[in-house]
């Protein structure tokens, strides 16, 4: 019998309603695949039904590993090994789908790697991620709210993400202690020019970094109080960092990476 490790953030999704309902989000008949985390397999099962064109699994588990190999023989193709330190655009020659019950520890390193390492051209045509709620929540928040901050700012910013539903714990073995959501990321057509995605990181990084205090600190830290920036995006630096939109984090990315260049 498979034990899950705690260590690796491991809850197997065993609900049928839920797995199927993944599976049916978007078409994937034909298509490229890669899941993460698969665990014992219940997903990879119900998306093989589906009739994808390949299916790639990236599983840190040896022993799972090994279970999903000695279960799917020929079917999918196994990585033994840890997502983080896999470069994912490398394993397609074409775009492909991700789907993933992502280990609630690394759930938003995970998301913000893929982030940051987009290029212009997108290495995928959908994400279907499982956070735990409390994380989805703050991937799909928006400005003005307590949630609100550097992952919303750095998921929405290429990127279109519709909240699907919420899961029970009982829909897991062994129950988490939390709800979980399932969210659906898509490219966005319309996209604020970066030239580096590790300067929206930073910028984002020194304004949440004192997230209940006035802006006026962060925006030192970086700018050097430059009062032409200050007039030209119209801030105000008695607001707090969750004050400013979405828009104007990327205008200041702009700014910043101007000023360094």
């Amino acid at each position: 019998m498979i034990k899950a490790k705690k260590s690796l953030g491991q809850n197997f999704l065993i609900d049928k309603y839920i797995l199927e309902k993944i599976v049916n989000l978007i078409e994937i008949n034909e298509k490229n695949i890669l899941e993460i985390g698969p665990g014992t397999g219940n997903l990879t099962l119900c998306i093989l039904k589906k009739k994808p064109k390949k299916i790639i699994v990236i599983e840190k588990d040896k022993k799972l590993a090994l279970n999903l190999e000695q279960k799917f023989s020929d079917k999918i193709t196994v990585i033994n090994g840890d997502v983080l330190e896999i470069d994912e655009t490398s394993l397609f020659k074409e775009k492909f789908i991700v789907f993933g019950n992502l280990p609630y520890n690394i759930s938003t390193e995970i998301l913000s790697k893929w982030i940051v390492n987009l290029k212009d051209n997108f290495w995928f045509d959908h994400l279907v991620l499982m956070f735990q709620k409390e994380v989805a929540d703050r991937i799909i928040s928006k400005f003005d709210t307590s949630t609100y901050g550097r992952l919303s700012i750095l998921a929405n910013w290429k990127l279109k993400i519709d909240k699907i539903c919420d899961i029970k714990p009982e829909s897991f073995f062994p129950k988490p202690k939390v709800d979980s959501s399932l969210l659906l990321f898509s490219p966005k057509n319309k996209i604020f020019k970066i030239k580096d995605p590790k300067n929206l990181e930073k910028v984002t990084r020194v304004f949440f970094s004192h997230r209940r205090k006035m802006l006026k600190k962060p925006f030192n830290q970086l700018f050097n109080g430059n009062q032409k920036i200050l007039d030209k995006l119209n801030i105000n630096l008695n607001l707090r960092p969750q004050n400013l939109d979405f828009e104007t984090y990327y205008q200041l990315t702009s700014e910043y990476e101007n000023l360094i260049s």
